[in-house]
């Protein structure tokens, strides 16, 4: 069940802290060849994807883990945008 044990587990086997799992994230990013990715741009992608994907602000906070939609709503406002823009000119094309 969701939310019931910790995937992600430090060398020891502990859960990360939050400052913990960034650093995680960081080196194995550098590992990769990745130095420009981080964690909070990996939460922040994964927003974005989900809002063109149509989810609403509620489903990406779920999934995100953002405490309110604010916070969600800084990183998806774009894609909603766009998501909407889309939206509306099929609307005129139909009506058009």
């Amino acid at each position: 069940m969701i939310g019931t044990e910790t995937i992600l587990v430090t060398a020891l086997g502990h859960p990360f802290s939050q400052k913990g799992f960034g650093n995680f994230v960081k080196d194995s990013c550098v590992a990769a060849g990745l130095p420009h990715c981080s964690a909070h741009g990996l939460r922040k992608g994964a927003a974005v994807r989900l809002a063109d994907a149509g989810c609403t602000a509620h489903q990406i906070a779920a999934i995100t883990g953002h405490q309110t939609l604010k916070e969600v709503e800084r990183y998806t406002c774009e894609a909603n945008q766009l998501r909407l823009a889309k939206a509306a000119y099929a609307i005129l094309g139909e009506n058009g």
